[in-house]
């Protein structure tokens, strides 16, 4: 056995050595404990029989119940039976020598040894990540042979678990894959919080650079508090500077938590990249500048660390308007689709001449938020009962989570749950109809309807909403998306049939010349405000069915993006607002259809009401 000697500390906060303890007389003065010494001498000869350092050290911890690494263990082993003590151990002796003949000697050898290194020090830091972050497996069984371990048992940790994702929206937020997700909703829906531990999963990746943002400093602030109780508890040795605003990793990593208040303000980042960018409440920037201005910091040279922008936020805002027609209106929501071009409404595609002409650049998707989805404001019911007492517009947007809701819209009846329906199969029986107003600058719309029988329902179950297309143009498209559909009249805008002093034909001869038939709607006096009137009528929903008069498929985008949005006179008219250009097109489509006079076949109509496709011409003198 070897003899461990007396050994001193500086002052009496200073640590003592493992199987030591402070003498009697002296507090500065340490002894050895010796029945700890018994355990530890006994766990040296364990190591020299060529046992592992870490089941010997978990044994000796379960005898003497104070915790030991097993390199604290092999350094004991060298400092009392190394090189030059009096007990000198030859398994050491033959582990030196091994270590001296293995020991790199080329270039290229100590060049792989020290990647090896590196490569070994990153699983460390990722598995203690990992243990820092879920829980810990149960403790591995000791091997008994030749050892006494008659005292270790098997026993499970649990540590605490520091974030855990709501089920539901809040998952499927930190799972997404789509380079730009917007998460937004309700208020309480737990979005802040979401958007803070997203990036946590690539703080142990030394060439990460995250940047989150909001619209001014004050307005940071909250996230900034819940992230200095969230990333150190998770991350041991995270380290906040306050003046740079800005989270530094023990890995390296880096997340910048700071303002863009104005779009000069995107200048701050320029030369900088980023391989996460995120913004909370999005909403609050008047247009798409600075969004899309960030979007090109986003980049990273490391092939291991994808790249991802995030967005929270809830409707309303004085930026809702374009935020809407990137996230909300392209496609339902929960649903993947290809980024589009705000302007022109095209998919973003790669040009012609390239590797991977007409493939996507990147994906987006609207994950929505409820306050549902948060247990704990939803526990007690206060924080509901707050936004219950806000007035309508203001309760439908942050309590319903409802993008359908502006200040000021001319139909204040809409409601996406009511409105919009999931589509489905047509039957061949019911009757169909179509309606346009034609553009040829701005848009032209068409919408196609079905008669519900059951409930005279107006279903509209699809669009069309082009551009640049002439009377000839247009015809053939809509033949085209019809196929073999029986459309049993289509009601086209009447100044499709207006001459404005031509010798050729018009508009609407055009298109009839092409088999597209159509009929004049209703241009006379008070036709817009009775049809207006009509859509409040077809709008409400009904008492005993539950069913509004007219329903549309979400697949009609253009409609379900534009209706919510068409706004009231300002003059207080009957009318919409006169100035609106926007919306105006699918507003007077849908507009002519509702005051068309559609009605279903009747079922006893003794098999006479399903619609027959005969040829009608529209003059009777020139039969076009």
């Amino acid at each position: 056995m070897s003899k461990w000697p007396n050994r001193t500390r500086p002052n009496k906060t200073a640590k003592i050595p493992y199987a030591y303890k402070e003498s009697e007389d002296d507090p500065l003065v340490l002894v050895p404990d010796q029945w700890k010494v018994d355990f530890v001498e006994k766990a040296m000869d364990h190591l020299e029989e060529g046992n592992s350092s870490r089941k010997v050290t978990a044994w000796l911890v379960s005898k003497t119940g104070d915790t030991l690494s097993h390199q604290g263990l092999n350094l004991i082993w060298k400092r009392f039976r190394g090189k030059g003590t009096e007990n000198p151990s030859k398994r050491l002796k033959e582990m030196d020598k091994t270590r001296r003949k293995n020991k790199p000697k080329t270039l290229e050898e100590k060049k792989i040894a020290a990647a090896k290194r590196k490569q070994t020090d990153a699983k460390r830091r990722l598995t203690m990540a990992k243990k820092s972050l879920k829980e810990l497996s149960p403790k591995e069984q000791l091997a008994t042979s030749g050892l006494d371990f008659d005292v270790v048992e098997q026993q499970k940790q649990q540590q605490d678990v520091i974030f855990a994702p709501n089920k539901g929206p809040q998952t499927e937020f930190l799972a997404a894959s789509e380079r730009e997700v917007l998460y937004g909703g309700a208020a309480g829906g737990g979005k802040s919080f979401g958007l803070l531990a997203d990036p946590m999963r690539y703080f142990n990746n030394p060439n990460f650079n995250g940047l989150i943002l909001r619209r001014s400093t004050d307005e940071l602030r909250e996230l900034i508090w819940k992230s200095q109780e969230l990333y150190p508890r998770a991350f041991k040795g995270a380290k906040w500077a306050e003046k740079k605003s800005q989270w530094s990793f023990p890995s390296g990593a880096k997340l910048w938590l700071t303002y863009l208040d104005r779009d000069q303000d995107v200048l701050r980042y320029q030369g900088q990249s980023f391989s996460y960018i995120a913004v909370d409440e999005l909403t609050q920037y008047p247009s798409s500048f600075c969004w899309d201005y960030l979007r090109s910091r986003l980049r990273t040279t490391d092939p291991t660390l994808p790249i991802f922008m995030r967005a929270t936020t809830n409707p309303g805002g004085i930026g809702m308007g374009w935020v809407k027609r990137t996230f909300i209106d392209p496609a339902p929501a929960n649903t993947k689709f290809v980024a589009k071009d705000q302007e022109s409404g095209k998919d973003l595609v790669y040009p012609e001449g390239h590797d991977r002409a007409g493939e996507p650049l990147f994906y987006r998707r609207f994950i929505p938020a409820r306050l549902s989805d948060n247990p704990y404001l939803m526990e007690g019911g206060q924080y509901e009962a707050n936004l219950l007492s806000l007035p309508e517009m203001q309760r439908r947007q942050l309590l319903d989570g409802d993008w359908s809701v502006t200040d000021g819209a001319a139909f204040s009846e809409w409601r996406h749950k009511d409105h919009v329906i999931e589509p489905y199969d047509i039957p061949t029986d019911w009757m169909r109809f179509r309606s346009c107003d034609y553009g040829y600058s701005s848009f032209s719309s068409v919408h196609w309807f079905a008669v519900d029988p059951n409930y005279d329902t107006l279903i509209c179950y699809r669009e069309l909403y082009v551009s640049k297309h002439t009377g000839r143009d247009l015809a053939k498209a809509v033949l085209e998306a019809e196929g073999a559909e029986r459309i049993q009249y289509g009601v086209l805008d009447s100044s499709c049939w207006h001459n404005r002093g031509q010798l050729g034909p018009s508009i609407a001869e055009e298109m009839i010349s092409q088999g597209c038939r159509w009929r004049p709607s209703d241009r006379t006096n008070g036709a817009r405000i009775a049809g207006k009137n009509r859509l409040h009528e077809l709008l409400k929903v009904n008492e005993d069915t539950g069913l509004a008069g007219i329903q549309f498929f979400n697949t009609c985008r253009q409609v379900i993006a534009d209706f919510p949005l068409i706004p009231s006179d300002p003059k207080g008219g009957d009318d919409i607002d006169p100035r609106t250009s926007q919306q105006r097109h699918t507003y007077d489509s849908i507009r002519y259809a509702a005051m068309s006079r559609p009605k279903a076949f009747s079922p006893f109509d003794m098999g006479m009401g399903v619609p027959q496709q005969v040829w009608r011409p529209a003059d009777a003198i020139f039969g076009y």
